[in-house]
C-alpha cells in the first residue's frame, strides 16, 4: 500500500508534463502498472482470476 502523502503528492499537478507519473487505482502502486488496465500487476492477476476483466483468461497450455 502506498502511503497516504504519496497518493497526495501525485495528484497535484506537477511543475512539469514530464514529471506526471502513473499508480494504480487500487493499491496506489507506482511500479509494474499497466495502462491499459489502470492497475499494477498484482491487482491485474487477482482480478483476472476472479473473472472481474472481461476477455482475460489465464493461459493454459
Amino acid at each position: 500500500m502506498a502511503k497516504k502523502c504519496w497518493r497526495l503528492k501525485q495528484k497535484k499537478t506537477p511543475k512539469f508534463s514530464t514529471r506526471k507519473y502513473n499508480r494504480c487505482s487500487i493499491t496506489g502502486r507506482r511500479r509494474s502498472y499497466i495502462r491499459r488496465f489502470g492497475v499494477s500487476r498484482i491487482q491485474f492477476r487477482e482480478m483476472a482470476l476472479r473473472g472481474e476483466i472481461p476477455g482475460v483468461t489465464k493461459a493454459s497450455w
